[in-house]
């Protein structure tokens, strides 16, 4: 697993995550989802992701968008 797909697919699970402990826990916990769009977001304008320096950090390889 690359750099790339491991930001992605931890951008996913964390959706995934907010979206059920939103219906289980508390509706506040779709903040969780805004947060994680937001922070897709200005990585798309901005080309700085913090999940993909901390993956960096952790040793996985990088991909084509995050090096």
């Amino acid at each position: 697993m690359n750099l790339d797909r491991a930001v992605m697919a931890f951008a996913g699970i964390m959706v995934l995550v907010s979206v059920v402990l939103a219906y289980a826990v508390s509706p506040l916990w779709m903040w969780l989802t805004v947060f994680v769009g937001l922070n897709l977001f200005q990585a798309s304008l901005t080309g700085f992701c913090p999940a993909a320096w901390l993956f960096k950090l952790l040793g996985v390889p990088a991909g084509q968008h995050f090096k």
